[in-house]
């Protein structure tokens, strides 16, 4: 077997399993879930309606490229949406089955296992960041993302050497779980450091059109090349996907897109890899990438629930037991906690039962900080009325700490 597969740590959700296994929940209480991230409002049924109408295409082998019509959509799409003068759906884009499988395959596809390479990442970050630095030979280098400068990483305290071995630097706008943005200063800096030391960015920008109404819309990478003349996108890409966007997360539908000196080879690893997108997949994705509407319905949905529960959350009578503020993008909330993340998120499961993740099942640990330390990732996905009740239930819990 594979000896870098010892290196793989628990899924944060086999954690909270465990964790939770040890206690009884409140069976007066139906269960409210906030602990996972995935989306639980309605698929657009224009797009199911399109799965359904041209379900025999399964008749059909597709190609890993996807098909003219796909690429052409999405290069519309982030054209419009970032602004972007040059997108070449021909050599800028890649369809991918959802960005988990995507960010692996990229991780392998690019790093040099002849060199001692580093993966840089936040710190706490999406699991598949630190397993796929593993898996292709290279070692995770883990930047803390904390309070005191916006639970962004602090890019300035990085050294040249870290820099020097890096291969891949992970970018996560806005962040899981912190929901934090990084800014156009920030992502021009290190464009300029990615090419004076040689290295790739990888900007997950999946949570992109989650935001709080009458904020601006979270800037991407590629936006920033666009504003310093960068056309090429040189050492950067940006994946994207419609599982939070057009809640379709058992679509497996999303993309890559960026340098194409980068991608080309990127695509002739996904040719062995074998991950084409089934073709009526792609169609789906089409007219899911060509709408605005329900996107801007799901946001509205999102403002909803994150006025609702932190009017709730931030009640005077929980001063000193939770913090709680508006993150600026994404479907999270990044609690601060009094007590122990784990033994919070335990209790609340057995007394009011309610699950949430304690930040610490997405972190890791680095010269003794663990930035999830104290804290809980709440995901707002349920209903409106779930997650009210929720936070109504959260506040009856910390009231009694």
């Amino acid at each position: 077997m594979n000896p870098d597969l010892q290196k793989l740590q628990p899924y944060p959700f086999e954690k909270l399993t465990a964790l939770k296994a040890q206690v009884s929940p409140n069976e007066n209480l139906h269960h409210i879930a906030l602990s996972i991230g995935e989306p639980k409002h309605p698929a657009p049924k224009f797009v199911t309606q399109c799965l359904k109408d041209n379900i025999s295409r399964v008749e059909n082998y597709p190609t890993t490229k996807g098909i003219p019509e796909l690429r052409k959509a999405i290069a519309h799409w982030i054209k419009q949406r970032f602004g972007l003068t040059h997108m070449s759906s021909e050599q800028q884009v890649v369809p991918v089955n959802g960005t988990r499988e995507a960010i692996f395959a990229f991780t392998q596809a690019v790093i040099d296992r002849s060199k001692d390479g580093l993966v840089v990442s936040p710190n706490p970050f999406y699991q598949i960041y630190e397993g796929a630095a593993y898996l292709a030979g290279a070692e995770p280098h883990f930047l803390p993302c904390l309070e005191e400068n916006g639970f962004n990483p602090d890019f300035d305290a990085v050294n040249d050497d870290v820099w020097q071995k890096c291969q891949l630097l992970f970018l996560c706008s806005p962040g899981n779980p912190t929901g934090a943005v990084l800014d156009l200063a920030i992502l021009t800096k290190l464009i300029a450091l990615a090419d004076q030391h040689d290295f790739i960015i990888a900007s997950d920008e999946c949570y992109s059109e989650i935001y709080v109404e009458g904020k601006a819309a979270p800037i991407g990478l590629l936006q920033a090349c666009e504003s310093i003349g960068r056309h090429d996108y040189a050492r950067c890409v940006v994946f994207h996907s419609l599982s939070k966007r057009s809640n379709l997360p058992g679509l497996r539908s999303g993309f890559v897109a960026g340098d194409a000196k980068v991608l080309q080879p990127f695509l002739l690893y996904r040719t062995y890899h074998g991950c084409a997108m089934p073709i009526q997949t792609q169609l789906a994705s089409i007219v899911a990438w060509s709408d605005e509407e329900h996107v801007e319905d799901n946001r509205q949905q999102y403002t909803l629930k994150f006025n609702a529960v932190l009017e709730i959350l931030n009640d005077p009578s929980l001063a000193g037991k939770i913090e709680v503020e508006q993150t600026d993008a994404s479907f999270y909330l990044w609690a601060k906690t009094a007590i122990d993340e784990e033994q919070f998120a335990q209790q609340l499961f057995e007394q009011q039962h309610v699950t949430v993740l304690p930040g610490s099942y997405l972190s890791r640990t680095i010269d003794g900080i663990n930035p999830g330390k104290n804290r809980v990732r709440m995901a707002l996905v349920a209903s409106v009325e779930e997650c009210i009740e929720a936070a109504q239930r959260i506040k009856q819990f910390v009231q009694s700490l």
